[in-house]
């Protein structure tokens, strides 16, 4: 029997394992390449058709899975955050107004000065006649009241944040403007698992090869090696995902612990991913940005208005009825409207001097990495899966018919 099998042995069938080990590698490589490039559409659209109104043929090319589908993919990811990491309310809860107060009132008292003597000089004549030491009572005045009217924003924001912050938005929008970061944060999170489906499909290809082989042997077909690539690079890349995912929960066969890779990781995938998210999606400059120029941004800037003028108000003091006495009402609440304008224009240039502190404060990392290594397993494969769920039969589809080309041309080496 053994000299039969020798004899039928040929450099063609003793090759098949190995070119079948490579197209399962090579097709796992080349699936999850495409998953998440290019970026940007390559390819080729058939407008001509458009100017006698047919829409003509689809485009032929590719984008990557991830980016085409960039702000559900965002959507997703977002929502695992804030749905299972991050509270907005717990987190600004932490941040104490006084500290805002004392981080901000160096340069907040510097603009205060600045808009005073400029709109006082501008519709009060008589400011360019008051002595020095009257106007530096007036500044003093504004240096007792500033700290308290920054705490009094901070205190109304606080409880009004969800109506002045949208976390969901400001990271939708970032990503969806950032395939790259979008991208990233699926690879680095899943760095070891796309490694695992790129070897393993060369140790399944290499071990389907040997069945493929043994067949050829005794049936030699010509459809048999395009069949056998299309069903290497659709189960390795199958056998890889399941192997990734599943069991959720550890279970034991034979005294050895089973359970999917990407779960074993949890402590070290958390705290990379804490750490991608805190510095690159969650920055203060992204946050407060998101205040002054979202969709809360107008509840913001109200605050920041009524504030601002009990503020001057009081400020003034006895001065606000000589301004009124000397130059009219009207010029008074012009004065007013001026110098909170001013306040308002400079604040999200003026917030950046409490990024520091509000870094520290919120404590966006920690707090995230907390939370992700607590949650259950079935929630946790829940950041890294929408990689694949959405269009996991692409990713498979991908498999199968470059291993199939890649059969078809293994037929015509042997050949």
């Amino acid at each position: 029997m053994w000299e039969s099998i020798v004899n039928n042995l040929s450099w063609s069938i003793v090759s098949l394992p190995f070119i079948s080990a490579i197209i399962g590698w090579g097709t796992n490589v080349l699936a999850l390449k495409m998953t998440f490039y290019p970026l940007e559409f390559i390819g080729f659209e058939f407008k001509g058709f458009k100017a006698i109104g047919w829409s003509g043929f689809p485009p032929i090319g590719w984008q990557g899975i991830i980016p085409s589908k960039a702000e559900s993919m965002a959507s997703k990811a977002t929502d695992m955050i804030t749905t299972k990491l991050i509270d907005v309310e717990d987190q600004f809860a932490k941040i104490n107004p006084a500290i805002v107060a004392k981080e901000m009132e160096p340069s907040i008292l510097r603009l205060a000065r600045e808009v005073t003597n400029e709109v006082m000089t501008k519709h009060v004549p008589m400011w360019k006649l008051l002595p020095n030491t009257q106007k530096e009572k007036i500044y003093a005045r504004a240096a007792e009241e500033i700290p308290s009217v920054i705490e009094e924003i901070m205190e109304e924001v606080k409880v009004n944040i969800t109506d002045v912050f949208d976390l969901k938005a400001m990271a939708v929008n970032h990503l969806t403007a950032n395939k790259d970061l979008l991208n990233r944060i699926f690879l680095e999170v899943g760095d070891k698992e796309f490694t695992f489906i790129e070897r393993s499909g060369f140790i399944f290809g290499f071990v389907f090869g040997i069945f493929q082989a043994i067949l050829w042997m005794y049936w030699e077909a010509n459809w048999q090696l395009p069949v056998g690539g299309l069903l290497v690079g659709y189960l390795t890349n199958v056998l890889a995902l399941r192997m990734i995912f599943s069991p959720t929960n550890p279970i034991k066969i034979f005294g050895f612990t089973i359970q999917g890779l990407f779960i074993k990781r949890q402590k070290e995938v958390s705290r990379g991913y804490s750490r991608l998210v805190s510095e690159n999606v969650m920055t203060m400059d992204n946050v407060f940005t998101q205040m002054f120029k979202g969709a809360g941004a107008d509840k913001l800037i109200k605050i920041i208005e009524r504030h601002s003028q009990e503020g001057i108000d009081k400020t003034a003091g006895f001065n606000s009825a000589l301004i009124k006495f000397t130059s009219g009402t009207d010029t008074y609440d012009e004065i007013k409207k001026i110098a909170v304008n001013r306040f308002i224009e400079a604040a999200p240039e003026q917030i950046h001097v409490v990024f520091d502190y509000a870094k520290q404060a919120l404590d966006i990392e920690e707090t995230m990495y907390t939370r992700m290594t607590k949650l259950p397993p079935d929630e946790f494969v829940d950041f890294l899966r929408p990689v694949f769920q959405e269009d996991e039969w692409k990713l498979v589809l991908t498999g199968a018919l470059l291993g199939m080309i890649a059969g078809c041309l293994q037929l015509l080496l042997v050949l």
